[in-house]
């Protein structure tokens, strides 16, 4: 397995951070464009909820399907792909208190690339630009929380 990491720091109370990503429609917000989120069932984060959307890269609809586990209402919540183009990928949600106006978002994901011809060449290219993916998640998380904040 593969792991990547990815700290971000945003201008905003812990609580508020935890009900943005507890809101499974935050996905929508923290996708960049051109990939559109197409919901196909989302269920109230608890323990055990599924998430069933596709990613649509163009016209290439990418599905995947997601449970909730490890929920730890101050601290945060994993996210494991039960399908999708990854034969493995599990990603952890952590959230800090810095101070009363500032928490850390620890993202961890670890991921093994699928073998498949076509869906391990989606899964090998969603791997490499994660960096970009989490660079934008973090610049869209400050934007929506810190704006509020106004």
């Amino acid at each position: 397995m593969k792991r990547y990491q990815h700290i971000t720091e945003v201008a905003a109370p812990l609580q508020d951070v935890i009900d943005f990503f507890r809101n499974p429609c935050a996905l929508k917000a923290l996708t960049p464009f051109p990939i559109i989120v197409q919901f196909h069932m989302v269920q109230p984060m608890q323990e055990g909820s599924v998430v069933d959307f596709s990613l649509w890269f163009g016209v290439i609809p990418v599905r995947w399907v997601a449970v909730h586990h490890d929920i730890e209402p101050q601290i945060g919540f994993t996210d494991s792909m039960m399908r999708g183009p990854f034969e493995a990928w599990v990603h952890q949600h952590r959230f800090e208190k810095v101070n009363a106006t500032r928490t850390r978002i620890l993202d961890t994901v670890d991921a093994q690339p699928g073998s498949h011809p076509f869906w391990g060449a989606i899964s090998k290219f969603m791997w490499w630009n994660l960096p970009t993916l989490f660079a934008y998640r973090g610049w869209r998380t400050r934007h929506a929380l810190e704006k509020r904040r106004k």
